[in-house]
């Protein structure tokens, strides 16, 4: 396909799918009941945290995390008991349990005392190494840092061991984009769209591949900076907006929403 017709095409998914419709049965709906710039950042990471999976069961996981926090993450993170912290326990999402959570709770509180919060960890780091594929290095040792039980470092992708990192990209997508389309926040505004990587899954993997702007089979980080790479050609100042359009086309059975475009 001629890189002309492709953008069109894509562009057009994109408009179709980056709507304020799209949050309702997204991950990115659980940060969006909430106004405060902090309960934003830690509503986000939990719920993409639990994201894999169907989508409606993430965004009802999503949901029962906060209200498990009172429906104030950030103020439970930073202040919350013992006791309190203990009824954590009782969530559960497929492989991520109530140990899991209160882990990343307690590792989210020491990460914020120390950094003032996690988008200010990820702008500060960015403005020292002007590299995101160096943040999430970083941010993974400092999120483990503390005590914490080994089983939940699965929870958490290592760019190192080549993962595709999807739910944190996806995270850093709703942190750091800002179209005016009210879906993904801007909050973390120092970072540049330009810098971001494909929240590479399933969906959109498959709808690259067909679109022919990823050849490599496997959904790993090399995947993962071919795609986005390809995408840099369409639009450099904003490739991963296309995120919408390729998994937007996916979960609606590849390529028959196109033909009415």
């Amino acid at each position: 396909m001629e890189r002309e017709v492709l953008k069109e095409l894509l562009d057009a998914l994109y408009d179709r799918y980056d709507t304020v419709d799209f949050i309702a049965d997204d991950p990115v709906s659980v940060p969006h009941m909430f106004t405060r710039k902090e309960d934003r950042e830690i509503a986000g990471f939990l719920a993409a945290t639990v994201a894999w999976g169907n989508r409606r069961a993430i965004v009802r996981s999503g949901r029962r995390m906060m209200e498990l926090m009172d429906d104030a993450p950030y103020d439970f993170t930073m202040d919350a008991s013992g006791a309190e912290l203990g009824r954590l326990r009782r969530f559960v999402h497929r492989t991520f349990n109530g140990d899991d959570l209160v882990a990343f709770v307690t590792s989210l509180r020491r990460v914020c005392a120390a950094w003032g919060g996690i988008g200010d960890f990820f702008e500060r780091r960015y403005a020292a190494t002007g590299d995101l594929r160096c943040v999430l290095a970083e941010f993974r040792r400092e999120f483990f840092a503390c005590d914490h039980p080994v089983r939940c470092e699965k929870h958490l992708a290592s760019i190192e061991r080549r993962a595709s990192c999807k739910r944190l990209n996806m995270y850093l997508r709703w942190m750091v984009r800002d179209d005016g389309r009210g879906v993904d926040f801007g909050l973390w505004r120092t970072i540049p769209a330009s810098a971001l990587y494909l929240p590479l899954d399933l969906h959109s993997g498959t709808t690259a591949r067909a679109l022919g702007l990823l050849q490599r089979r496997q959904n790993d980080w090399r995947s993962v900076e071919e795609v986005t790479e390809a995408l840099r050609t369409l639009d450099a100042a904003d490739p991963v907006k296309y995120d919408f359009a390729l998994f937007g086309a996916g979960i609606d059975g590849g390529f028959g929403p196109l033909s009415g475009i």
